[in-house]
Parts: structure tokens; sequence; C-alpha cells
């Protein structure tokens, strides 16, 4: 029997004001509960709700049954390889015996008779012995006879057991077994490494819709003192009512924006739950905060083998000046820097050829793709092997015209009243072998082959499409993620110098030689330059994510 395993080739798609050269990181996992809690407040760092999801998701959960299933399905193959073991029995009313046409001539000649003449009748009379003889009748033609044999009622029991004792499919169908399961495996993680990306990048955004909403709640806070000090500067003569007004348009927008952060907030967290896997009902605290457990962004961007913009990661530093000799300009030897750089993908001389493909998931699923469709091909071939299978059945059988004589299981040794043998049941045994040789299917066979070659070739094909689809994704990751640090260099210097600008325009209006319109300008930009610089944190977090996916990192994150 033919065990095919046919494959599918698979393919597989807010930080705190800590400064900007850190990025957050995953605090210490602390072990989940054993079952949901259902009431109360679920704590959760980011490892937490990781492993939650990877847990309780109810896509992995599909993708493990179907990994269940797989396992199933070879134990299935596997089975076939045992001794099969059937036992039977049947009981039937022949309630109109099946008649057949004999031939009885076949069985002997014609009648026959003795003559016994007057002499003879004489010398019986007178004591003498009288020997007869027999006259042979002419033989008389008959036509076949209709004649039904069996009985009424019929039964039959019997065990039979058989072994197959070579088949070379199904040899190389257990060697297909153990990689069958690896690859169900393989898929269940690519499924797990998808349910982590997308609970990281669910929970920094709900950290950064959380923090941004407390910044908030801070500007409120500052913008109603300035509002109360500006009100009773007014009352006392010393401001106009316009300031007054101007600020308290500044302030309803604020509330407004606030507002809308709130449910954007709510609606981070109601996300982060879907992906979790978690009810909408249960209640959740983000343990991670943004001011801990830390990395140093520069550590990462050595690893990726650039400097910040200024001074190697330290930040957007000062305004550029002219260089300090004639003699100083770089710009030839920066161009042909900027040139080889392109040219190798943006990759450092360092990191070139550094890209190990087997950290990727999809690379060892498609390893493990080839290897089944190797042996598929070697299991087809099989085909043109011979089978050999061992049997053997024992049984009973009886009749007998009434069904309580049937069972009344007379055996040899049973007798009837008159002293003859009534069985009616009689035992029977095989035992045998049989081989089974294909000698011409038609080209069958041949064209089978041909399909595994070709679908052999069109994985290796897909060898370097993944391995160029790798390289891609490894170049683009780290262009998103240099850019991101950039941005994020260039955001908090934004951030610090609106800071500053906000602080000084209002000890300026405090001290009566600043103007209202001023502030409220310098609050307007500080907010702009908070939006921009939470925007930047999440764009960072959201492109390590990415780079961890891309150079197959993630999941072993995934596994501490």
């Amino acid at each position: 029997m033919k065990m095919l395993f046919r494959t599918r080739f698979l393919l597989v798609a807010a930080l705190g004001m800590a400064g900007p050269q850190v990025l957050l990181a995953q605090t210490s996992p602390s072990a989940m509960p054993a079952a949901p809690p259902t009431t109360g407040t679920m704590p959760l760092s980011l490892q937490q709700a990781v492993d939650y999801a990877i847990k309780n998701k109810s896509t992995l959960l599909s993708t493990r049954l179907a990994e269940a299933t797989a396992a199933a399905k070879v134990g299935e193959i596997k089975s076939q390889g045992l001794p099969q073991v059937n036992v039977g029995a049947t009981l039937s009313d022949n309630f109109k015996l099946q008649k057949s046409l004999v031939d009885v001539g076949a069985f002997g000649g014609g009648a026959s008779n003795t003559t016994l003449t007057a002499t003879d009748i004489a010398n019986a009379q007178g004591g003498q012995t009288v020997n007869l003889t027999q006259v042979a009748a002419p033989v008389v033609a008959l036509p076949p006879q209709a004649i039904a044999f069996g009985l009424q009622y019929a039964g039959n029991s019997s065990v039979s057991v058989s072994q197959l004792l070579f088949d070379g499919s199904y040899l190389i169908g257990l060697k297909a077994a153990k990689v069958y399961t690896e690859l169900a495996k393989k898929q269940t993680q690519q499924a797990e490494i998808d349910v982590a990306e997308q609970v990281s990048k669910a929970y920094y955004s709900t950290l950064v819709a959380r923090s941004r909403l407390a910044l908030l709640a801070r500007n409120v806070q500052r913008l109603d003192t300035v509002l109360y000090q500006t009100d009773k500067t007014f009352k006392a003569g010393f401001a106009e009512k316009l300031d007054v007004d101007r600020l308290r348009v500044q302030r309803n927008n604020l509330v407004v924006e606030q507002q809308k952060a709130q449910r954007l907030t709510e609606l981070s967290v109601s996300l982060l739950k879907f992906q979790m896997g978690l009810s909408q009902q249960q209640n959740v605290q983000l343990t991670d905060s943004l001011g801990a457990a830390v990395v140093d962004a520069g550590a990462l961007r050595q690893r990726l083998g650039v400097a910040s913009l200024s001074n190697g990661g330290v930040g957007l530093g000062a305004v550029p000046t002219a260089p300090a000799t004639p003699g100083g300009d770089n710009t030839t030897t920066q161009n042909r820097v900027d040139q080889q750089n392109a040219l190798s993908g943006g990759l450092p001389p360092a990191a070139l050829g550094a890209i190990n493909y087997n950290n990727r998931i999809e690379f060892s699923t498609l390893e493990t793709q080839q290897a089944l469709a190797g042996l598929d091909l070697r299991n087809r071939q099989a085909g043109a092997y011979p089978r050999l299978v061992l049997s053997g059945a024992y049984g009973f059988t009886g009749s007998a015209p009434t069904a309580g004589d049937l069972f009344a299981f007379r055996g040899p040794d049973s007798r009837n009243s008159n002293g003859f043998a009534n069985q009616n049941w009689f035992g029977f045994g095989n035992v045998g072998l049989t081989l089974s040789v294909p000698v011409f299917d038609g080209f069958r066979r041949k064209y089978l082959v041909q399909q595994s070659r070709l679908q052999q070739q069109t994985i290796e094909r897909g060898f370097e499409t993944l391995k160029q689809s790798i390289d891609l994704q490894d170049a683009q990751s780290r262009t998103t993620l240099i850019n991101a640090l950039d941005v994020l260099d260039n955001q908090k210097a934004n951030l610090d110098l609106a800071t500053d600008v906000a602080r000084v325009t209002r000890i300026k209006f405090n001290a009566g030689v600043g103007s209202n319109l001023e502030v409220i300008t310098a609050e307007t930009d500080l907010r702009s330059a908070q939006t921009n610089y939470y925007g930047a944190i999440y764009d960072v977090l959201v492109a390590k994510v990415d780079r961890d996916k891309a150079t197959g990192e993630l999941y072993n994150q995934v596994k501490k």
C-alpha cells in the first residue's frame, strides 16, 4: 500500500522621557497562572503577555490540533506494519436454496436386474445351489437434474491474521513519519513567532498610548496653573481678557485631545487582549514601564554597525560647523563609503555574509519539506518493488435444516439415536504467503515519479527565492531601524529644545516681559514635539521587533 506524504511550499509574513539612547526591554518574566483569572486585575509584563498568548491564542490552539492530527496520521501509517487480526461471524437463512443442474448420468451406467428361470426355481426347491446371474439393462439417457446443495441455515466463524513482511513504500513511509511530525512542529513554531510579533507590537502600542495619556494629564495640569495665574493677573488689571480667553481655548483643545487619547488607550488595551486571546472583560495592568529595564540604543547602533548622526550614538549634538582646516574636508571619502554601503545593501563589512538563514523558521521549514519531497520520490520509486504478506486463518462452518439444530454445535464425536454421526460444524484452517510483483501499470508509476522530481526541483528553486527574500527583509529591517533611531534622536533633541523654550517663555510671561501669545505658541510646539517623540519611540520599538523577526531572534526571545 502506498503511503504518500504530500507537502506544500510554505513561506511564510511608548517609552518615557528617559533619553534618546534607550529602548524598552523586557523585564524578568514571572510564571503565568495555571488558569487565566476571571476576576480582579491580571498583571502583565511583555513576557507574560507573550507566554499567555502562546498558551491560549485560539489560532495557536488550532495549529496545535493540526500538529496532533499529523501525529495521529503518522501512527495510522505505522500501524499498517503491525499484525492485522480480524474476527468474523456470519449467520444466513437460505429460505430459498439455490439449485444447480447436475449430469446424474455421469455417476454410473444404466439399470440392472436378475433373471430367474423355471430350472433355477426347480433346482432351488430340490435343495441345489443356484447361481443367479445379473443382466444389465439398456442404458437410458437422463437429462441434467436440478439439485440443491446445502441446508436452509448456515453459519461461519473465523479469525484471520496477516503480517506485512516486505513493502518498500511502507519502509520509506516509516522514515518519512518523523520528518512529517517535525514539519507540523515547525509550522506551529512559525505561528508562535507571528503571535509573539503581534503581541509585542500591541503591548508597545499600549505602553506608548498610556504614557502619552499621562503626559497630556500633566500638560493640562500645567496649563491650568498658567490659566489660574493669568486670570488672577487679569483681575488685578495687569493682563487682558484676550490673554485669558486664548488660554481657555488652548485648554479646551488640550482636554479634547486628552479625551481622544484616553479612548485610544482603551482601544490599545482591547487590541492587546485580542492578540493575547484574552477576554475583553478581563482587567489587565501592564507592569513594564517606560523608564525600567532599558537597553542602550548606542549598543544597538554598534550591533547594526552604524553611528549616530553626529558622534556615534550620543545624539544630534551641536549645530554642524565648517571644517577647521581646508584640508579637513572628507567629502570624497564619505561618498566612496556611501557608495560601498549602497552596493552592499547597507551592511558594514563585518556584517557582510553573516546572515544565518537557519535562524529563520521559514528556511528550516523549507528544508523539512525538501526532505519530505525526497522521501516521496523514493516512495514512488519503491512502487516497483515486490510486496510480501504472510496470512493465516482458522474457523468453523456449520449448516442445519432448522435454526435450533444449527446452534446445537455438534462436533465430530456426536451421534444420533441410531448411532450414526450427525456432526453439523466443521473446522478449517489455512496459512500462506502472498507475493505481488508489479509488472506493468500503464506507465502510471513513471509519471508519478516525474511529478515528484518536478516537486523536488520546485522546492530547490524555492531556497534561492527564500534566501533573496530573507536578504531583502534583513536589509529593510536594518534600514528601517537605523532610520527610526535617527528620527528618535532628532525628535528627542526637538523635545528638549521645545521644553526649554516653553520653560523660558513661561518665566518671561510670569515676569511680565513676555506675551501670552508666546506662551501659547511655545506650549503648542511642545505638545507637537511630545507627540512626535512618542511616535518616534513606537516606530523604534516596532522596527526592533521587525528586526528581531528578520534575523530569527524573536523566537529565541519568546522561548526565554
